[in-house]
């Protein structure tokens, strides 16, 4: 079955005009279970496996391109900008709308890495919260991967920066997770390199600092009522050149962040380790990502019945 694309107009902020983007997949099952997937940082969805596997399990499954991501970037935005993590709560409202306007009594809200935090927090206080039946979590973005003294210039640059908004650092983000896993590199997968580049998008001050109010909400504790899975890597390190090891481990985000700050997200949180698993789990080798797919599913239908 095709995938249904659906563009979803804003409310117009300080670039202008606004969308966001559905991407929804529809089980042939009589259902009423659905999967809300938000994306990643430098990142859009191209996860069909993904979908596949929920809409095979009776899940009708709509992954969210966030605003300035993927299909919704517009030719007069900056690419992946934000000032405040809440900017995205309006298209997660008309998502989770439009999915109980489709007929599904039972929400699983899925966000990876940023998309996690972003999920997290509206969990936590978004408008349609208690409609979330369980938040799965892949590789959440809960601490930035650098030590404390950097965190704390970086933060007192974003401050200092705030009166300009387009400031910004280039060459945060190493290409080498991209080459992992693109097919033109050393990856399997084939992803639209005008949305996800090689290269990543620059890092602006401003985004950093709503990425770090973010993470402080976190560490304050969310107090989520639903049922959480945090799934990570085994293991995790920043590599300098290439290696193997890339490709059967975290080379974006520290694990022992999500270990530390997941237990701040709610009151039930259960915590999967995933041997050999890379940053976005879901593109793991084969088998590492077969046992990925199964576990999410799982735990699921485990607590949605």
């Amino acid at each position: 079955m095709s995938y249904s694309i659906q563009p979803l107009e804003l409310t117009p902020d300080y670039e202008g005009r606004v969308v966001a983007t559905i991407i929804s997949k529809r089980t042939s099952q009589p259902s009423k279970r659905a999967v809300l997937y938000v994306h990643g940082f430098v990142d859009y969805f191209f996860q069909d496996h993904l979908a596949d596997r929920f809409t095979d399990a009776g899940y009708s499954f709509y992954a969210l391109e966030l605003r300035k991501y993927g299909r919704s970037l517009l030719a007069h935005q900056h690419p992946n900008y934000c000032r405040d993590v809440r900017e995205y709560f309006e298209e997660i409202d008309l998502a989770i709308e439009r999915i109980s306007e489709d007929g599904n009594t039972q929400l699983l809200l899925m966000g990876h890495s940023t998309g996690g935090l972003i999920t997290s927090l509206y969990a936590s206080t978004g408008r349609h919260a208690e409609k979330v039946s369980a938040l799965l979590l892949n590789s959440p973005f809960l601490e930035f991967n650098v030590g404390r003294c950097t965190r704390l210039a970086s933060l007192v640059v974003s401050t200092i920066c705030k009166p300009f908004p387009y400031a910004n650092i280039c060459g945060v983000l190493s290409p080498l997770y991209a080459q992992s896993v693109h097919s033109s590199h050393k990856g399997e997968w084939d992803f639209d390199l005008a949305w996800k580049p090689i290269e990543g998008f620059p890092s602006y001050y401003r985004w950093i600092l709503a990425i770090r109010n973010g993470h402080q909400a976190v560490k304050h504790g969310l107090n989520i009522k639903c049922p959480i899975l945090l799934m990570h890597s085994a293991r995790s390190f920043i590599p300098k050149t290439w290696s193997d090891d890339i490709q059967r481990a975290d080379v974006v985000l520290n694990i022992e962040h999500m270990k530390r700050y997941g237990r701040q997200l709610g009151r039930s949180i259960t915590f999967h380790e995933v041997p050999d698993g890379m940053h976005d789990l879901t593109l793991s080798r084969r088998d590492v990502r077969e046992g990925v797919l199964d576990k999410m599913v799982a735990w699921a239908d485990e607590v949605m019945g």
